[in-house]
């Protein structure tokens, strides 16, 4: 199985250049973001639970995410592999990820992180928030949060898949497609 992290701040571009990753390599999409939005149009207690934390810019503990990701790859056995987009956030859910995987006889191939300076991450949520609808993109405090959320507690699990020999940093300024070209040449070498 070929099984991707796709990792970068929040406006990165990791929905759109993990749309593009699917495409190419037939690959099943596990985005928390995607979970927590399902959750939360079916008015789940995890859904509700989920937006509190997400409202304010903050991450979702690990035990509602975890449970949330292995009902994902449970249900979703017969992929070819899976892209984890904004999945895992912290170095215990990369450990309860690799465990998981375990699991179903499989592991993480490698893991592609977007770098992009954080005026352009500024830039690009707020002009998100104008379409799409989403207050976390709209308030310039809450994406300060965020990022600095994101440098804290999210970096850290760069390291952890540095330490495997997993870890492919990506310069995520630029065209769609050259940023795409990129990524295409190091998954290529999972």
């Amino acid at each position: 199985m070929l099984n991707i992290v796709l990792f970068g701040p929040p406006g990165a571009g990791k929905g759109t250049q993990s749309e593009k990753l699917i495409a190419q390599y037939n690959l099943a999409h596990l985005s928390t973001g995607d979970l927590f939005r399902k959750h939360l149009g079916e008015g789940t207690e995890l859904g509700k639970l989920a937006q509190k934390y997400m409202d304010d810019g903050n991450l979702v503990p690990d035990s509602v995410v975890i449970d949330m990701v292995k009902d994902k790859i449970a249900s979703t056995t017969d992929a070819k592999g899976f892209i984890f987009d904004g999945f895992p956030r912290t170095v215990p859910q990369a450990e309860a990820l690799d465990q998981m995987l375990g699991e179903f006889e499989t592991t993480i191939s490698g893991m592609v992180a977007l770098d992009v300076p954080d005026e352009e991450l500024k830039a690009r949520l707020l002009e998100r928030g104008k379409t799409s609808g989403r207050a976390d993109d709209q308030n310039e405090e809450k994406i300060n949060n965020r990022i600095q959320v994101y440098k804290n507690e999210t970096l850290p699990v760069a390291e952890f898949y540095e330490q495997q020999g997993k870890f492919n940093k990506i310069h995520g300024v630029g065209t769609i497609d050259g940023i795409f070209s990129e990524i295409r040449g190091v998954v290529d070498q999972f």
